[in-house]
């Protein structure tokens, strides 16, 4: 009797420290806080060899040199918000890739690519990181090669106050918005982006370190408060 007593008790603490997990990493309205609890959120590295680690909820990617573009791969998702406060070297670029895909040996050519991706590369729609004024808007990385403003005919949106929007050596909020076909983007709640495409209805969301030139770096970028929810 006392053994079933002491595997009750351990279950019921199992349980309420589940539950104690969950009350830390989700709250109201569906948002998760991703890293909070010092992981990488069970994504998995992929592309490159850049490095990632999280430290009281900072998760910071660091180039590696002769590496590729590297992604920390989350999902896959359909439709959500995602809002992160990031802060990059001023030397880096870097990106947040939404409903992208990973490529399988046998794959065909995406649409829109020049040649057949390597096993292994995360492609797709990426929301830019960068200081050099094209922060929020949407590349597609690894495939048409350009961004998404030119592709959907969108570029209004590209304003003096959304291509001043990221500041320089700052923590910058971003918002990111994918429901149906439609994107999203604010930077500190200026508009960056906002386009429809149907070409991509569900992917992973994918934290990049961009690859750098031999004989610089190491560079970093770092992302805090990163909060998401899936919707409907």
């Amino acid at each position: 009797m006392k053994k079933l007593l002491s595997i009750s008790l351990s279950v019921a603490l199992l349980g309420a420290a589940l539950l104690n997990l969950n009350a830390q990493t989700q709250g109201e309205d569906g948002w998760q806080k991703w890293f909070a609890d010092g992981s990488l959120q069970g994504g998995q590295v992929i592309s490159g060899k850049a490095t990632y680690k999280v430290e009281n909820g900072v998760l910071t990617g660091t180039t590696t040199e002769g590496s590729p573009n590297t992604f920390l791969a989350i999902g896959p998702f359909k439709d959500f918000e995602l809002e992160f406060e990031v802060n990059v070297d001023d030397a880096l670029n870097s990106g947040v890739q939404v409903r992208s895909h990973i490529a399988k040996e046998g794959d065909p050519v995406p649409e829109g690519a020049k040649g057949k991706l390597p096993a292994g590369r995360l492609y797709g729609p990426q929301c830019e990181i960068s200081i050099d004024g094209s922060a929020g808007n949407f590349y597609d990385e690894a495939r048409r090669g350009t961004w998404w403003s030119i592709l959907t005919n969108t570029n209004a949106v590209r304003t003096d106050a959304a291509k001043a929007a990221f500041k320089k050596g700052e923590w910058n909020h971003y918002r990111i918005v994918v429901k149906g076909d439609h994107y999203q983007s604010f930077i500190n709640s200026v508009p960056t982006a906002d386009f429809t495409q149907p070409n991509d209805p569900e992917g992973y969301i994918g934290f990049q370190v961009h690859g750098i030139k031999a004989g610089t770096g190491p560079y970093s970028v770092r992302w805090r408060n990163v909060k998401f929810r899936e919707t409907k």
